[in-house]
């Protein structure tokens, strides 16, 4: 799991008992280290999703950038997404 997944799924508890929670059992996923390339990799997504009209999040298209080069699909409930496998080399868990 990479850092901004980590966190982007922290955020989104609303006591801090689930957060608690929640944390310990993200602790049992190793740390995927990002690297330059995925950073770079996530401003051309974002280029290339601009270009076409649609908007993203930084933290989007760095998991969008982490996913495509590792040759994982991305598990998500977020309808973004959707939008950016129509534009970009990325596949979503459930819609390979």
């Amino acid at each position: 799991m990479i850092g901004p997944v980590r966190q982007e799924l922290l955020r989104g508890v609303r006591t801090p008992e689930s957060f608690a929670s929640l944390r310990e059992h993200l602790r049992g996923f190793a740390d995927e280290p990002l690297v330059i390339a995925d950073y770079e990799r996530a401003v051309e997504h974002f280029h290339t999703c601009r270009a076409a009209g649609v908007e993203g999040s930084n933290t989007d298209f760095l998991i969008c950038a982490a996913a495509e080069r590792r040759a994982l699909p991305i598990l998500t409930t977020d309808r973004d997404f959707v939008q950016y496998a129509e534009l970009l080399p990325i596949a979503l868990h459930g819609r390979l």
